[in-house]
């Protein structure tokens, strides 16, 4: 299935459109709102078997139900997990079982007006956006490696077990500042702290892809576009959004709008061997380089610096220390 017919305008029901998921096994953070919801609801619609993950167990079970409503088949459930908390990160983790096909790396905080702290002491939007996923992932690579041989084995729909982790404009904003990761010196910004953390999404993404080749997993990003309707920007003020929807060529997407390029990268054949890249509007993205003067003033494309192979490389290694 080529790709090309998709765009800004594409919903995630029309990208998942004569998929059938059946036997896939799928994990969606944050899909108990918002964009995670619908990723997870198409996902289930299409035969996939959907765990998703939230702090608000209550509102996923509303999720679930809601699924359950329109179609009785769906298969989907709903496990508590703070992507902020390592220890419940690793508690779910370790209670899977059985292989693993597809893991959305959906969930995310947006511009905390104040710097906050995780429980192990990292800035509040780099421990969850990135250090809780980082974790997920790695606690997750044998479910996913497992998935990966099932799929050859069977010639399943997706031909790879996937990673998609879910990344943002707002990482043109900032790439990962290494000597300073938790704001301890610089004066703290929500919104280079969050553009800081997408980078880091993205870098996750560029060495998942590397790392973990020869386990038949591959890792992309994606951008899901500006949107109103979902808690995530709850923190912003008004005069911030109205210039962010400024700056796009067109208006704030709708929620099956915005689920779409993830649905596209977790599930389109023509992309089964794509890895390593960043997505939007359904598209790989195009390249902002270096010598650009105002690589944040970009309506669209990716930053060299996040898919730089040796910040990417740092980057794991420093997750995996500041995890252990």
């Amino acid at each position: 299935m080529s790709t090309e017919k998709f765009s800004w305008e594409t919903t995630a029901e029309e990208a998942i459109d004569g998929i059938d998921l059946t036997g896939i096994q799928a994990i969606v953070t944050g899909g108990t709102s918002g964009i995670g919801a619908e990723t997870a609801r198409v996902l289930a619609l299409a035969g996939a078997e959907v765990t998703l993950t939230g702090r608000n167990v209550e509102a996923g079970g509303r999720i679930v139900r809601e699924i359950a409503a329109r179609d009785a088949k769906a298969s989907v459930r709903v496990v508590g997990m703070d992507l902020a908390d390592l220890d419940s990160v690793r508690a779910f983790g370790r209670s899977w079982t059985g292989p693993l096909h597809l893991l959305i790396n959906n969930a995310g905080v947006m511009a905390l007006p104040a710097r906050m702290l995780s429980p192990a002491g990292h800035e509040l939007q780099f421990a969850t956006n990135h250090l809780g996923h980082f974790a997920l992932a790695t606690e997750l690579h044998g479910a996913l490696a497992a998935g990966a041989r099932e799929s050859i084995v069977t010639d399943g729909p997706l031909g790879h077990a996937r990673i998609v982790s879910l990344s943002s404009r707002g990482h043109l904003r900032s790439d990962v500042d290494f000597d300073d990761i938790d704001f301890e010196r610089r004066p703290y910004d929500p919104m280079i702290a969050y553009g800081q953390s997408k980078t880091a999404n993205v870098l996750f993404a560029v060495e998942a892809a590397r790392r973990w080749a020869d386990d038949g997993i591959t890792a992309n990003a994606v951008h899901p576009g500006a949107i109103l309707e979902t808690n995530l920007s709850r923190h912003m003020p008004p005069e911030i959004l109205q210039a962010i929807g400024a700056s796009n060529q067109q208006a704030f997407k709708t929620v099956g709008q915005g689920a779409a390029t993830s649905v596209v990268v977790a599930t389109a054949s023509a992309l089964s061997d794509i890895a390593g890249a960043y997505f939007e509007d359904c598209q790989r993205s195009e390249v902002i380089g270096p010598d650009d003067p105002d690589i944040a003033g970009h309506p669209r494309g990716v930053a060299y610096y996040a898919l730089d192979q040796d910040r990417a490389d740092r980057l794991w290694r420093l997750s995996e220390r500041l995890i252990a």
